[in-house]
């Protein structure tokens, strides 16, 4: 089993929580990871309300089903079992005992109104995305500790085709566990059509009991055609002919059930942060291949919003370990100027990324990147172009091109 970089939060956070949540998207892993902590480096029952037996005894009796249960407990899937959530806080209540509850959730619990606020300063909450690359090559990726601090990743290697394929591959097949053991693309077709198939059946359906889920997969195909693209929901409305406050419940089952990733707009401004269009991503790129025909033959010219779907959610992902946990924008000047990706850590210093499919870059390509140094002033620490190329590139004070696998070979400093 690959082990998974986000053990080391995990288990820190049992150490003085008394519930922790490790949500994300079905099969990701979760259950595999908290099965295996409760086997070793956190000894619990483990019990997953996917069992018909098990829900339908949290449902009736919610309070009498976690008195039955002695020593700290695992509760997979506890979406389903809503009302579990209550008897949570009480038992909490009456002993803070660190670790006592290790739940995990296919849904964002903190979207879902009825249970968003059970729980509050009770629990910690991590979301497990799909592999990381570093993940699948075993090794500890480190990006956005590294571009906040005095070194830049510097890298010089040959440009050969076979590197080239290499990252292109790593983008078509994704992180889905399931699918990294699968070779060819017919394979990988039939997974990913039967995941969205059940996903939207079943978790979407209990969740919700949306009425008609046939435009739904149409829906998500739709957004994944916008990837990389500013989230307007009218223009999506009328494009698929659902009506707005339909499309916008659709929307936030996809965000719930951890499909799509939405990036929010960087302002000085934190009010107009909220107002600002957000950027669409889906939560993996063999997923969005798979949605837009993308094959690992398909012709470079369609790889620029797939690299950037990419790029945000490798750095999403190892953001749940990263030290100094930046928070993730995107930004555009009023002059136009833009930026794929903004990193802010706590103390407000930032670390802008572009990201370029080509494998070569010019001065051009800083033109966002000057803009934001301008906007931010002390704040901004550096800006990185992360290209299709092989050598890190200086482009000024603070301002360098970086090859993409930097991603996935920069450990933290």
């Amino acid at each position: 089993m690959l082990k998974r970089s986000l053990t080391r939060p995990l288990l820190d956070a049992l150490s003085d929580t008394p519930v922790v949540l490790l949500h994300g998207a079905r099969q990701t892993g979760k259950s595999t990871l908290v099965q295996s902590l409760a086997s070793t480096k956190h000894a619990a029952r483990y019990l997953t309300l996917d069992d018909l037996g098990v829900l339908s005894a949290a449902r009736e009796d919610p309070t009498g089903f976690l008195a039955g249960l002695e020593g700290p407990l695992a509760l997979d899937e506890i979406q389903r079992a809503p009302e579990l959530f209550l008897p949570i806080k009480v038992a909490v209540d009456r002993s803070r005992q660190p670790g006592r509850f290790l739940l995990t959730g296919s849904a964002n619990v903190m979207l879902l109104p009825q249970l968003s606020e059970s729980l509050a300063g009770r629990m910690e909450i991590l979301t497990l995305w799909p592999f990381s690359q570093g993940e699948i090559d075993e090794v500890k990726d480190g990006f956005p500790d590294a571009v906040f601090s005095s070194n830049v990743p510097t890298f010089t290697e040959p440009d050969t085709p076979k590197r080239r394929a290499d990252l292109w591959g790593r983008v078509v097949r994704g992180g889905y566990p399931e699918v990294l053991g699968r070779m060819s693309k017919a394979r990988r077709t039939a997974w990913f059509t039967s995941y969205i198939t059940t996903l939207l059946q079943r978790d979407v359906q209990n969740l919700s009991h949306i009425e008609n889920l046939t435009l739904m997969p149409r829906l998500l195909s739709l957004l994944a055609a916008r990837a990389g693209s500013l989230l307007n929901a009218s223009e999506l409305s009328r494009t698929s002919s659902v009506p707005l406050t339909t499309l916008k419940r659709y929307l936030a089952l996809f965000e719930t059930t951890f499909l799509i990733y939405t990036l929010p707009a960087w302002s000085g401004n934190l009010g107009k942060r909220l107002v600002k269009a957000p950027k669409l991503f889906l939560n993996d790129t063999g997923l969005l291949s798979h949605l837009r025909g993308i094959t690992d033959d398909s012709p470079v010219e369609s790889l620029g919003p797939v690299l950037e779907n990419f790029v945000v959610m490798e750095l999403r992902k190892q953001s749940g370990w990263s030290a100094r946990r930046p928070v993730m924008f995107h930004f555009r000047a009023h002059t136009g100027e833009e930026v794929d990706i903004v990193l802010e850590e706590a103390s407000g210093n930032l670390v802008g990324i572009e990201v370029k499919a080509s494998h070569t870059v010019t001065s051009r390509d800083f033109r966002g990147l000057r803009a934001l140094a301008e906007a931010t002033g002390k704040r901004f620490v550096r800006g990185v172009v992360l290209y299709g190329g092989a050598q890190t590139i200086p482009f000024g004070a603070n301002l360098h091109a970086v090859p993409i696998n930097a991603l996935w070979r920069t450990a933290s400093n």
